[in-house]
């Protein structure tokens, strides 16, 4: 059996709040840099968390690494296990499993966030991959549905050669569809750098997040999901969707842009959702204009079953150029719907929007029409107070 490496104590420095009752932003630099070389990042970041840059524990050059490579942005798996279980040694007296930890890598950092996070998504409360790629074929899941319900921010650079193209692609893909991420991803016209605008909308992204974890731990719109099925659907159980998925804008608004619903489904569709109990419809508060939100007066769900709650808006249809809808669900069911291949996460749940906002595919056929009507009525039902389970 061959001995775990001896790494040496970690390195940091902090910046911000050192209150332990706050979040905490742990900054992770690149390959061949060290901790001094992040830490000013917290300057243009949001007051209120903490900041820690954590110097890699492997030597490299003039800095650290966090996994010895077998090729740019391919870690080794046993190395970057050994480095990840380093990480966990130093993170846990430091923030407890109550303190929400976000983590945000650059480049090689970016790869060790991931690996992290992909790890043990629980953990974590979001994560940054700026100029960088999750680690693929490393030794940790990237199962469909692995990350639902952690807020991710991508930041890629259009003109990056550092990382090879194919990760960037692949990463892009992962993180904006199957993941289940809610992920907000932007393209900058900048090499293997952060453009000065991906640093402002990381700051407000952080800022959301912080803000969103706030209200949930004073009881605002939190409700406990392990057990809710599919109420909606005979048998309780979703089947898997045939087929690829079909394209979705990565952009606000969120959009689907292929295979989409044809027109007779969609009005059918409208009228599955419409002769719900309680429901009335009109132009959706959140959507763009020509989208039906389907609205709920006397509710007795959670805040986390509305997509606008002042307004009682559970879900709403797009217009017939996209036909694909919104709906809230719970959180468990939300991460099921992506993993069988109906749904990928709104960009903005868990930092703006509710956690379990997501985007329905339009229905292709009666058969996948009676599925999709199955999910809103399970979505109604959450926001009805109806039983789940």
């Amino acid at each position: 059996m061959t001995a775990a490496p001896a790494f040496p104590t970690p390195v940091v420095l902090t910046r911000g709040n050192t209150d332990t009752a706050n979040p905490l932003v742990v900054l992770l630099h690149g390959r061949g840099a060290a901790e001094r070389d992040v830490i000013g990042l917290a300057d243009a970041l949001p007051i209120g968390p903490a900041y820690v840059a954590v110097r890699a524990p492997i030597a490299e050059g003039h800095g650290f690494a966090w996994f010895a490579n077998r090729g740019i942005g391919r870690p080794h798996a046993d190395s970057l296990r050994a480095t990840m279980n380093w990480f966990r040694d130093w993170l846990e007296p430091v923030a407890p499993a109550e303190r929400p930890v976000l983590l945000i890598g650059f480049s090689g950092g970016a790869a060790f966030a991931g690996g992290l996070v992909l790890d043990d998504p629980i953990r974590f409360a979001g994560a940054a991959i700026l100029c960088g790629t999750i680690p693929f074929d490393a030794g940790v899941p990237t199962t469909p549905a692995r990350l639902s319900g952690l807020p991710v921010f991508l930041a890629h650079g259009a003109d990056d050669t550092v990382i090879p193209r194919d990760l960037q692609d692949r990463t892009w893909r992962y993180l904006t569809t199957e993941s289940g991420a809610p992920t907000v991803a932007r393209k900058d016209a900048v090499g293997h750098s952060l453009a000065t605008e991906a640093v402002t909308h990381l700051s407000a992204w952080i800022q959301d997040r912080v803000s969103h974890l706030a209200m949930r731990s004073a009881g605002d719109g939190a409700a406990a999901d392990d057990s809710c099925r599919w109420s909606g659907i005979r048998g309780g159980a979703l089947p898997p969707r045939r087929g690829p998925r079909p394209q979705v804008s990565t952009s606000i608004p969120q959009q689907q842009t292929s295979d989409n619903a044809p027109p007779e489904i969609q009005q059918q569709l409208f009228a599955e959702l419409s002769s719900l109990p309680g429901v009335t419809t009109r132009q959706s508060v959140l959507s763009v204009p020509g989208a039906s939100g389907f609205m709920l007066a006397d509710g007795n769900g959670p805040a986390d079953a509305f997509l606008v709650v002042s307004a009682g808006e559970f879900a709403h249809l797009h217009p017939s150029y996209d036909g694909s809808m919104h709906l809230a669900l719970p959180g468990r069911l939300a991460a099921d719907a992506v993993e069988k291949g109906w749904a990928v996460a709104h960009p903005l749940a868990g930092t703006r929007l509710t956690p379990g906002m997501v985007l329905i595919y339009g229905p292709r056929d009666a058969e996948e029409l009676a599925i999709v009507a199955g999910i809103a009525r399970t979505s109604h039902d959450y926001a009805s107070g109806g039983q789940l389970s």
